[in-house]
């Protein structure tokens, strides 16, 4: 017997965006980004010679917060990559002789807002593009989990609270201050969040200006139940790599 709801008439999980005549454009791709810390590092310039001689994209960032903390920022198509060739790297030398943070791993994927006319660039090329500038090194990478009571506005009232949210990134992005990467993390996050947020330029202030900004915000104030960890860190080492 078929079950009444179990039906794929509808069902379409690709990304999808807008010209601007109006036409739907999709596309069945998306970056899955990963931040993986580290503790016990002495000496960050062999990390940087092993991820010289690999294909895969990279940014090594130093801990502001542990002199003898690193992050590592990978980036894929493929999630198989986390599973497979990633974690055999990590558990040879120089990565190997760290001391992971597992409360700091982050992992999320990029997604479309329904306005964007060429997704591929907004998906895949823009987000590699940010995190490897090397004229925006500083970074806050954390991650947030919204309250019911945001997901039982109308959509309306959800669209206000959020253009007032995305407002004053915008401001801080037109004035140089920095940049921002946004990452859906529904499913992949031990502690349920919904999205990781990766705060990125040239300089650390003004980073933290935007989260002082943001606090005041009403997505902030009264609908977010859980915000952070947050890592703070400077990129050491950018590379675009080879996507997998």
């Amino acid at each position: 017997m078929t079950h009444p709801f179990a039906t794929t008439e509808g069902l379409d999980i690709s990304e999808q965006g807008r010209t601007a005549d109006g036409q739907v454009v999709r596309l069945d791709r998306r970056l899955f980004m990963q931040l993986y810390a580290f503790g016990a590092c002495t000496n960050t310039a062999d990390l940087i010679a092993s991820l010289q001689e690999q294909p895969f994209g990279s940014v090594l960032y130093a801990d502001a917060n542990d002199s003898f903390g690193v992050a590592l920022l990978t980036f894929t198509e493929d999630p198989n990559f986390f599973v497979t060739d990633l974690r055999a790297y990590l558990q040879l030398p120089p990565f190997a002789a760290l001391q992971p943070k597992p409360e700091y791993t982050m992992l999320g994927r990029t997604y479309a807002l329904g306005h964007e006319d060429n997704l591929e660039h907004a998906l895949i090329t823009r987000p590699r593009n940010k995190v490897c500038d090397p004229a925006m090194p500083w970074a806050i990478w954390y991650p947030l989990r919204r309250a019911g009571s945001f997901e039982q506005l109308s959509t309306q009232e959800q669209r206000t609270i959020l253009m007032e949210h995305g407002g004053i990134g915008h401001a801080y992005g037109r004035a140089g201050y920095g940049t921002d990467i946004r990452l859906a993390c529904h499913g992949l996050d031990k502690h349920d969040n919904d999205f990781v947020v990766g705060l990125l330029g040239p300089e650390l202030y003004p980073l933290s200006s935007i989260v002082q900004r943001m606090r005041k915000t009403k997505q902030t104030s009264l609908h977010l139940e859980q915000l952070g960890p947050f890592f703070i860190g400077k990129a050491i080492w950018q590379n675009q790599g080879t996507l997998t």
